[in-house]
């Protein structure tokens, strides 16, 4: 990037519909750091972008669960723009869209439109590649989703919605614990699709209309067009539940295998959330796989997560009372077919 006198990119780390991360370097400390590009040629993929920006600048370093945003830039063209916090809304949207509207596209390089997040790197990749080439841990289940409860209770405090919680979009960091020891650190990212509620008050109270996230964490009414934040709470009973059991479906496109929960109909995987909007009555066989695989209590917490109606459903700052609770000795009584 033109920022190229501050920063030098090494390799590509990931790559998914609307942007690419690389990992870099700051020239100046030698430190790494996550540059992440979104194109924005299209008024749609700004929207996404711009989303993300508003949501990762409103709580920067306030949340060591969340990733940290240390600097936006706004590449038009040939030219290069930081975007500062303390730039207005409407500005900085304005401007942006108004890029994009005037028919600038990536085919020519002198006239494209990105924004250039620069973030934290997270050296240990994503949750879901780190549990799936591992053992199952019930202290590392219990540590991730203690961070993952307090992440989500801390953005929707913030009225920050993700909507698109999966394990591909949480990072993994190795942070120093002492002198001889680093410790695991969860990280929410990917914010594209996430929704700043305006207004104070209760998040929980915000309703949402855009079907948006990946099909197996939406939750019912999300199919349905018709939520709020519960559906993030949804989202972590998949994420939880599957970590759990090491539940795994093999995604359609990438063919890449993914934790996430679903129910089977002959050979065909069907969405947990879509499942229970065709039968709210269904009961969920948790555990799925086996008896001795988690406590009557986090069997009874998923249960909670991952009801069909939101109202009762648990909400992300009970969530995070609940997990606290948790322990590892009972063992879980199936549900009635």
């Amino acid at each position: 990037m033109a920022a190229e006198a501050k920063y030098s990119i090494i390799r590509e780390v990931g790559r998914g519909n609307y942007g690419v991360v690389y990992e870099a370097i700051v020239n100046k400390t030698r430190s790494k750091v996550a540059v992440k590009r979104m194109q924005c040629n299209v008024p749609e993929n700004a929207e996404l972008a711009l989303q993300e920006f508003w949501a990762l600048q409103s709580i920067q370093r306030q949340h060591e669960n969340v990733i940290q945003l240390e600097e936006c830039v706004l590449q038009n063209g040939q030219a290069f723009q930081p975007i500062s916090h303390r730039y207005r809304k409407s500005d900085s949207h304005l401007l942006l869209i108004e890029t994009c509207l005037k028919g600038r596209r990536c085919m020519d390089p002198k006239s494209a439109c990105f924004l250039w997040f620069v973030m934290e790197f997270c050296d240990g990749g994503n949750m879901n590649e780190y549990l799936l080439s591992r053992s199952p841990d019930a202290q590392l289940n219990n540590s991730f989703m203690q961070q993952l409860s307090s992440a989500v209770a801390f953005l929707h405090r913030n009225q920050i919605v993700h909507r698109d919680l999966k394990a591909d979009n949480i990072l993994i960091s190795h942070k120093r614990g002492t002198a001889v020891s680093f410790r695991l650190v969860l990280q929410v990212a990917d914010f594209g699709l996430s929704k700043v509620c305006r207004g104070k008050g209760n998040v929980n109270q915000h309703r949402f209309s855009s079907a948006c996230g990946s099909n197996f964490y939406m939750a019912p009414e999300v199919w349905e067009g018709h939520y709020t934040a519960k559906a993030d709470v949804f989202a972590l009973g998949i994420i939880f539940w599957a970590m759990v059991e090491r539940i795994t479906f093999r995604d359609g496109d990438t063919e890449k295998e993914l934790l996430g929960t679903y129910i089977c109909q002959g050979k065909e995987l069907i969405p947990l959330g879509e499942a229970l909007l065709e039968n709210p009555n269904l009961k969920l066989q948790i555990p799925l796989k086996n008896k001795k695989s988690m406590p009557d209590d986090l069997c009874k917490l998923l249960h909670d997560m991952l009801a069909f109606n939101p109202k009762k459903r648990l909400d992300a700052f009970q969530l995070e009372v609940r997990i606290r609770q948790i322990s590892y000795g009972k063992k879980c009584q199936r549900s009635p077919s």
